[in-house]
């Protein structure tokens, strides 16, 4: 069996959590483009400047010997105001989970989303843990824990992309 090694991202990841956030973004029915888009280029910039800052930002990847990256997920911490169940105003916001085709059913985005939930609790102290959920990756955050609110995420788009 080949040892998959599940770690945190560096700067270096960048491009490969670019190409994993495109195979995400496929699968939800977008238009990604090839890899020199403009917003994959926008975006690899971003996860390499995000990477470099450890206390609001982490990613932590599943790295085959052989394939490299293959699995991932990233998450940021966002400052809102306290409420009744969270008086501490910072939360969590998951992202960015995706697994290549040919690894996938192996338990690598699950180690991945594991990893960055012990980040979120022990190193980012979040109150809580938000996240935009696909068909395909529901059953394994509920099977995580996480629990389906009674308001429905809205989008209002300032400008056109």
């Amino acid at each position: 069996m080949i040892d998959i090694q599940v770690r945190r991202a560096t700067p270096a990841d960048a491009e490969s959590l670019v190409r994993l956030r495109a195979l995400m973004l496929a699968a939800m029915g977008n238009e990604v483009g090839g890899p020199d888009t403009p917003w994959q280029l926008a975006a690899r910039d971003w996860f390499a400047d995000q990477l470099k800052s450890p206390d609001t930002f982490a990613a932590y990847v599943a790295e085959d010997p052989v394939a490299g990256v293959v699995a991932g997920a990233a998450g940021s911490v966002d400052a809102h105001a306290p409420g009744p169940y969270d008086q501490s105003g910072v939360r969590g916001h998951l992202y960015n989970v995706s697994t290549e085709p040919d690894f996938r059913r192996r338990g690598l985005a699950r180690a991945c989303v594991v990893a960055l939930m012990d980040w979120f609790r022990d190193e980012a102290a979040v109150g809580q843990v938000e996240l935009h959920a696909t068909d395909d990756g529901i059953d394994l955050y509920r099977d995580l824990g996480f629990i389906e609110t009674r308001f429905p995420t809205l989008r209002f788009r300032t400008t056109k992309a």
